[in-house]
């Protein structure tokens, strides 16, 4: 059981899951983090106009219509609109070339924002939470494997039990049936012991299919495919024995250092964060840029020759965003994290009273579970020298198929209540372990 332990530890499912969810907390920091690292963007954009816009220039605004259109042909290069129908008092004139590209870059940094800072104290506490879960998911997969071991070892120790009742049962039935026979019996005591046969065997029909179950089910709380063999080479009567600890029933319990008051600590901090949040964004926040950028201007694609004429621009700004007022939004919503606060400390209380309580119960169980041992273990002795006896009476012609029928079904009783009494010891103290938070060696 000890090493199908430490390998569910590093092959559950559950802790693979939550190993990545400790990676994926750890980029999340990062990436709160780089929110407030430089931060550069290249943008390239070209144009070609289908057809070009056409704009018109006002006439009265100069004294010779002819010589405005030469002026604008001359020194920028535009072209008269080719539409003879264009408003009287207007010169239809195309500015600027066909085709375009303007590539940019631009270098940004976020210079003070308080939702930035709280951010990155909300990444650092959801990080905590993640390794938190992970300490969780180990306490639990052990209780989930300890569980599932201990079912496994019941039912092959169920089979066995149930296998040997039916050997001395069938012998019996035998017997009964001999004499019957030879007419030193009733027909009844024969059919009785048919009965028991039966059902007997069909218990073990029943025990049999769901040995498959169990097996499948230690393999899937191991992170085992489900057909996967396994040999288990403890036996239930030995892990009952190894389990029987008194020690742990005094242990003293510290609710601080268990590990469900440890989330519900960060759930407090995570909920205090967030008000924090809402409280700044009240803040004023100050960014700034600077940029440099390129363009080229052409009525063909002439972009990748020598020759081409490139105009270079660059640009510094700083950006100040000051909220004033937000119709009282911000304040309501600071009033409803101010609440989830109050409400995630009345969850700590809580949880430090419910874990004091399940640690307390966990104890009374195991202590019980302990007592039930010993007393199923005595019992079933008895029981068996009491069936016995009948057995012997029975075929002697002493007692009759009632009486035998008696002390078997005591026996097998006896014997599936011994069985659950060394389930319930193994599985009562992985419970307290959890309660206590006791963590693996």
């Amino acid at each position: 059981m000890d090493e199908a332990i430490q390998f569910a530890v590093e092959n559950s499912y559950n802790r693979r899951t939550a190993r990545n969810n400790i990676k994926s907390a750890n980029k999340k920091v990062w990436e709160t983090t780089t929110i407030g690292l430089p931060q550069i963007s290249a943008n390239v954009a070209y144009q070609n106009f289908l057809k070009q816009p056409v704009s018109l220039l006002p006439a009265a605004a100069f004294d010779n219509r002819e010589a405005v259109v030469e002026t604008v042909e001359d020194f920028f290069n535009l072209n008269r609109a080719s539409s003879p129908d264009s408003p009287d008092g207007f010169i239809p004139v195309v500015f600027g070339t066909q085709q375009n590209i303007n590539a940019t870059l631009t270098l940004s940094q976020l210079i003070f924002d308080g939702s930035y800072l709280v951010g990155l104290q909300a990444a650092k506490t959801f990080l905590t939470i993640s390794k938190q879960a992970e300490e969780k998911t180990i306490l639990r997969t052990r209780e989930a494997v300890i569980n599932a071991y201990g079912n496994v070892l019941v039912t092959e120790k169920s089979i066995t039990i149930l296998e040997q009742n039916i050997t001395i049962l069938q012998k019996n039935f035998n017997d009964a049936q001999k004499i019957y026979e030879n007419g030193l019996n009733e027909e009844e005591d024969v059919q009785q012991l048919e009965i028991t046969l039966g059902n007997l065997k069909n218990q073990l029909n029943s025990v049999v299919k769901m040995k498959e179950i169990a097996y499948q089910m230690l393999n899937l709380s191991l992170g085992n495919p489900i057909k996967t063999p396994l040999i288990l080479t403890d036996s239930l009567e030995g892990l009952a024995e190894d389990n029987v600890n008194l020690a742990l029933i005094a242990a003293e319990f510290n609710f601080l250092n268990h590990i469900d008051f440890k989330i519900s600590e960060n759930n407090k901090e995570t909920q205090r964060l967030i008000m924090k949040l809402e409280q700044s964004k009240a803040l004023p926040s100050l960014s700034a840029f600077i940029n440099y950028g390129t363009q080229g201007f052409s009525d063909s694609f002439s972009f990748f020759d020598s020759k081409q004429q490139w105009f270079d621009s660059s640009l510094l700004g700083v950006n100040l965003q000051v909220p004033i007022f937000s119709s009282f939004g911000r304040k309501a919503r600071t009033s409803q994290a101010k609440i989830a606060l109050e409400n995630a400390d009345i969850q700590l209380e809580e949880t430090k009273q419910r874990l004091q309580i399940l640690a307390k119960k966990a104890k009374i169980e195991y202590q019980l579970s302990i007592k039930n041992y010993g007393t199923a273990k005595k019992n079933i002795g008895l029981a068996e020298r009491i069936e016995k006896k009948q057995r012997i009476k029975f075929f002697e012609g002493i007692s009759s198929s009632f009486d035998l029928l008696q002390a078997q079904n005591q026996l097998y009783a006896q014997q599936q209540n011994y069985v659950q009494a060394m389930l319930a010891v193994i599985t009562k103290k992985a419970t307290l372990e959890n309660a206590l938070n006791i963590p693996i060696k």
